[in-house]
């Protein structure tokens, strides 16, 4: 088994990286870019079969991209772990009815090194996940009923479950060298082994996968098995003493789909490695949509895609929509803690979710301090979903372009093949007026 990219090409795919972006012209006392850095084209079958061979038999003209899901400082200055999520996906409507696509079903998630060299953004290494057996794991959903249905690249076809399958997300790097990864699907946090395996994943208490070629632990709330479709974990930040910290990406769909629409109210969870269990959970209250993204109107476009630990108990915490993004400066206080509560009970009415205004109903709710909204900031790209440290002022950014898809059924060509988006992978990295 490849357990990562071979030199002579890791030497091509860094060369395929090109440059685009630049500078922002504004003042000094306010946040502006200073530099960006582009991936170029690296297509998917070359990526994917030179750490698995015969992963991908045909790539229907898809590069590699979807490297934005997260990213995560590696040892060296300008270097980032990322990894990529379930691979390229859309929406087609058939019969009136959005059907979920996967056109490159073989494609294995993989944990990816890049490095910022000037302008260009490179590929320096990379890990496919792995079973137990070393099996690839694919992206596909896990549960027939209660995951969306995959289909083929044109919707008419249906493609078969995987029990392996990750919606892989947030990524961070345990001292030992491991990973921690957060899922989708289940939702689900996931250790991987320094070499890609998956080693242990553990779901909320109820969910009762079978058929998965790892170890499956039942140790999550089961509350969170009300998860919105395609809105499990995304967020994941490591604290300095090693707890982890995992933000559901929306609210819950409590008591039903259109309380979890219309709420503004989501949950961390803080979880122990050493004791593999939650031992805290949190409300945290999301900004009115139009404040996030002025505009917008739609409160189920709200999400947190990435939250960054800056101290003991302190988080930046990503609130956004596909076009905006804001960071929040978040302190986990123990007062704070609501798990095993009543809010974690299905049958409990009006739902934390259902709260127009949670705090004044008796809910600890998250305080928090906004440090900047990167929507005032010029050639900021939008569906930023992965934000890291670099220091005590600036920021790295890195954007999910989708692997170049756009739903429906355009964005393939009468021959299968991808009529590709533009939209490039890029790292941005922001200078703050102030530290955070």
């Amino acid at each position: 088994m490849a357990i990562g990219i071979p030199l002579a090409v890791i030497a091509g795919l860094a060369a395929a990286g090109t440059a685009s972006g630049g500078q922002t012209s504004v003042g000094h006392k306010e946040a502006r870019i200073t530099d960006v850095a582009t991936l170029g084209d690296i297509a998917l079958a070359e990526f994917s079969n030179a750490l698995l061979p015969g992963t991908v038999n045909d790539d229907r003209g898809v590069d590699l991209g979807g490297i934005g899901s997260d990213l995560y400082p590696a040892s060296r200055k300008g270097e980032f772990w990322t990894v990529t999520d379930r691979g390229p996906n859309g929406q087609i409507k058939v019969d009136g009815k959005k059907r979920r696509t996967f056109p490159v079903p073989g494609f294995d998630p993989a944990i990816v090194k890049i490095r910022v060299s000037g302008d260009r953004l490179k590929v320096v290494s990379a890990l496919p996940l792995t079973t137990s057996s070393g099996k690839p794991i694919t992206g596909l959903p896990n549960q027939e009923g209660r995951d969306e249905a995959p289909y083929s690249f044109d919707a008419r076809t249906p493609v078969s479950y995987d029990p392996n399958g990750l919606d892989t997300e947030g990524i961070v790097r345990a001292v030992d060298g491991s990973f921690w990864l957060v899922d989708e699907y289940g939702p689900s946090l996931v250790h991987v082994s320094a070499r890609g395996k998956v080693l242990k994943r553990f779901f909320p208490q109820g969910l009762k996968l079978r058929g998965a070629d790892y170890p499956v632990v039942e140790a999550l709330p089961g509350i969170l098995l009300h998860r919105k479709t395609n809105r499990g974990f995304e967020g994941l930040a490591q604290l300095p003493g090693g707890d982890l910290v995992m933000a559901v990406q929306s609210p819950l769909s409590l008591p039903d789909e259109d309380a979890g629409e219309a709420s503004r109210t989501a949950r961390l969870l803080r979880f122990s490695p050493k004791k593999q269990a939650v031992t805290a959970e949190y409300a945290y209250r999301f900004d009115a949509v139009d404040v996030v993204d002025p505009g917008e109107d739609d409160t189920s476009e709200l999400k947190i895609s990435s939250m960054v630990a800056v101290g003991r108990d302190r988080l930046l915490v990503q609130e956004r929509t596909d076009r905006a993004t804001r960071l929040q400066a978040v302190t986990l206080n123990r007062r704070a803690d609501i798990l095993g509560g009543k809010w974690d009970k299905a049958t409990t009415r009006p739902s934390l979710e259902q709260l127009d205004d949670p705090a004044a109903a008796g809910v600890p709710v998250l305080g928090k301090r906004l440090v900047v909204d990167l929507g005032t900031v010029s050639g900021v790209p939008d569906k930023i979903e992965g934000v890291a440290t670099v220091d005590g002022r600036t920021l790295a950014l890195i954007n999910d372009n989708d692997f170049g898809m756009t739903d429906g059924a355009e964005a393939f060509d009468k021959h299968g093949r991808l009529v590709d988006s533009g939209v490039e992978t890029t790292v941005t990295y922001v200078r703050l007026p102030r530290k955070y």
